[in-house]
């Protein structure tokens, strides 16, 4: 007879497999199965690893790698053959054909272009499976839309006199769109607008739909901007109603504000921020308290205060979730006067602020931290290129604070780079603009010391603020430390980040294998320190930005949960984002739930909590694709006036279509198309990232130098095209 012991066991296994069946693309470590089979895998949680292991020797889980566990393939398809009908989001392509990604099977399903039905791009959609051979891939046809996921797109308007139609800028949307004469609102032929889709049924071979917006002409700056807003339906002004609320936020403090802080007016303040930067998030404090301990405040401004629940501004703020910065604009989550006045932590001005109170030893021990509701008096705005020089120099305003600072900061990092936080130390592209938004030059801002001095702080800060609240509170009311991954009774917003994806890590490793350099895989230490020398070693190397490109790939993105996971890219058990309320929606979550459960308020709603997570990680998602094209645009805005001219450069990618250059002094990146290489029939050797040429065997390799001319810049595609100079 079996034991109570064992009962429990068999019990618990048939949910383990239960929990791996559901989520059949996941990988799970014991403490992620037990959040997910909750009060019963946190009471039996010390029987998981080793049913984890057992499930493995059977074949049923693979361990994908060291303590990560999914499910096998093989055991999955005989389990849950595959059924007529699956459910999934359309990945479309500008061929037409697409690709179905769904939670219910191992693979995407391949669609042709035949059987794409009446769906568009990022549509949830339902899909007939193929019967399918062993050497297959998974193919199907959209039979039914049950989401659309937009209906408005942009593009350049075509009227012939009898119809119009509308060409999309949008690469994922390969169907021109039929616009009635009687639906073109005023729009011209070669104008760019916004239309929207009205109906799209059989048999009509193209989406109808009617002009809602006339943006103006192409290539025009204001119009261009404008079209990447639209694109990705975002704002691109505030409503009057909501300026008008801005407008009345009272923001004289009263004596009775000030006695509810800790007074921080009398100490040594300051921020650091880009030269061009007016809305102001942060500020730093220091204070000598003995010969070896200093008192460092990081101080943040006090949206909440100010934009309250069940307002315009507040209803404003969770729909945009996060400001926009295009290369000539930003778009704030918040109007001006509060985001550039009220909030902004401007120099002598007194100012509210949610603070992190750190105290600190020369070893950048933290002895203590304290996080409450302050005030400040910020001293001086400081820019980075300032205090870049005054780090240098060892001359200038608050030189020593500054000195300090930057010794704590670097030590504090060289700490996390060594628990396995990976180094992504990216070059950014920027712009010096004219009046009318031409650009006149390329250049790069590059990380030095004063941004890493900022980015330490505010990392601890936001550590600290996560570390406080996954904290749970046990049987007797005392407090004991939360973990990842573990279930904690307060509801509470964290920026995660998940461990590399197993399948993609083992894509990666077999391609920069053969270029030249290796990756360890087998634990998560390695897989960092890996990353990191993969990333310093291909640095000015042609291959560099593809190495970058696919190593952030073969990594989860960071997002925004109620389910403490951890930060993997920063090496930290707990993270959040608390340290730009003016810019960021979900760092005013943080704020009002750390006041809340000071205030001994039950725990938060995790649904909507969660739902408004989701909603800020799609905006936030949103927003750095509207950032990138916005780059793109004025890419190849800075190289039409080069058309002919001749630049170095370096293979950058290859494909069957050409090999992509990228222009050494400026980053521009185009294609020199394969049939515009002339001298021989070139062809795509995959395997060997080459096209080579079949009579001469010329090869033109990844990372190789070569010297193009511009021939072509195409605004609408935003793309370069480039030849081969002789």
């Amino acid at each position: 007879m079996a034991s109570k012991k064992e009962k429990i066991k068999s019990k618990l296994r048939d949910k383990v497999v239960g929990v791996f069946e559901s989520n059949p693309r996941q990988v799970f470590n014991y403490k992620q199965v037990s959040k997910a089979l909750g009060e019963e895998g946190q009471e039996y949680k010390k029987y998981l690893s080793g049913i984890l292991y057992a499930l493995a020797k059977e074949g049923l889980l693979v361990e994908a790698y060291k303590g990560k566990f999914k499910i096998s393939p093989s055991y999955l398809e005989k389990k849950k053959p595959l059924g007529p009908f699956i459910k999934g989001v359309v990945d479309m392509k500008q061929t037409g054909k697409a690709y179905v990604i769904t939670d219910e099977l191992l693979e995407d399903v391949r669609i042709a272009p035949n059987n794409t039905g009446y769906a568009l791009n990022e549509d949830y959609v339902r899909v007939r499976l193929f019967p399918r051979r062993k050497s297959q891939k998974t193919e199907g046809e959209i039979v039914e839309v049950l989401k659309r996921s937009k209906n408005r797109f942009v593009g350049i308007v075509q009227h012939t006199g009898k119809y119009a139609f509308l060409l999309a800028d949008n690469k994922a949307m390969p169907f021109d769109i039929f616009i009635p004469i009687d639906g073109l609102n005023g729009a011209k032929d070669g104008e760019k607008a916004i239309v929207e889709v009205t109906e799209w049924k059989p048999p009509a071979k193209n989406p109808f739909g009617r002009v809602v917006e006339v943006l103006g002409e192409p290539g025009d700056n204001e119009v261009e901007m404008h079209a990447i807003l639209a694109e990705y339906n975002l704002p691109a002004r505030f409503e009057k109603t909501v300026e008008a609320e801005a407008a009345r936020v009272d923001e004289k403090i009263s004596e009775k504000e000030v006695a509810r802080r800790r007074d921080f007016r009398k100490v040594a303040t300051f921020t650091i921020d880009p030269a061009d930067a007016k809305d102001f998030d942060d500020a730093l404090s220091v204070k000598q308290l003995d010969e070896d301990k200093w008192e460092v405040g990081v101080h943040i401004a006090d949206v909440t205060h100010y934009v309250r629940p069940d307002t315009l501004l507040e209803e404003e703020a969770q729909n945009r979730a996060t400001s926009i910065y295009l290369v000539d604009r930003t778009i704030p989550m918040l109007p001006e006067k509060l985001s550039n006045l009220v909030c902004s932590l401007r120099p002598k001005e007194d100012k509210l602020t949610f603070s992190v109170v750190f105290t600190m030893n020369s070893r950048a021990r933290i002895l203590k931290t304290w996080i409450g509701k302050t005030i400040i008096n910020s001293d001086h705005r400081f820019n980075y290129e300032e205090v870049q020089d005054i780090i240098e120099s060892n001359e200038g305003p608050y030189q020593r604070e500054i000195g300090l600072l930057n010794s704590l900061a670097k030590q504090v990092r060289e700490r996390r780079m060594r628990a396995g936080a990976i180094d992504f130390d990216r070059q950014e592209v920027k712009f010096r603009l004219d009046d009318s938004g031409k650009p006149l030059e390329v250049f790069f801002k590059e990380q030095q010391e004063a941004h890493k001095l900022i980015e330490e702080f505010m990392l601890l800060a936001n550590k600290a603020v996560a570390e406080k609240a996954g904290k749970t509170r046990d049987h007797d009311g005392g407090r004991e430390e939360g973990h990842k991954g573990g279930q904690n009774s307060r509801t509470f917003v964290y920026r995660v980040h998940d461990i590399p994806n197993p399948e993609k890590l083992n894509t990666l490793a077999t391609f920069v294998e053969k270029l030249g350099y290796k990756i360890r895989t087998d634990t998560r230490n390695n897989i960092a320190k890996s990353f990191n020398r993969l990333l310093k070693d291909s640095q000015g190397k042609g291959e560099e930005n593809l190495i970058e490109t696919l190593t952030i790939r073969s990594m989860a993105k960071a997002e925004y949960s109620t389910v403490n996971i951890g930060h993997y890219g920063l090496a930290f058990d707990h993270y959040t984002h608390f340290t730009s309320p003016i810019r960021r929606y979900p760092d005013m979550m943080v704020h009002r739930l750390l006041s809340a459960y000071e205030k001994g308020e039950p725990p938060a709603k995790q649904e909507l909590y969660e739902d408004l997570c989701r909603h800020s990680s799609e905006m936030e998602r949103k927003a750095q694709v509207a950032e990138r094209d916005s780059v793109k645009y004025k890419q190849v805005e800075f190289m039409a006036d080069k058309v002919g001219e001749e630049f170095d450069g370096l293979i950058s990618g290859v494909s069957k279509w050409g090999i992509y250059v990228e222009i050494k002094e400026n980053k521009c990146e185009g294609m020199v198309r394969l049939s515009d290489m002339a001298d021989d029939y070139y062809s795509l050797d995959e395997d060997n990232f080459r096209v080579i040429g079949n009579n001469t065997k010329n090869e033109y390799k990844l990372g190789s130098p070569v010297r193009i001319r511009i021939k072509h810049a195409d605004f609408l595609k935003k793309e370069l095209d480039f030849v081969l100079a002789d």
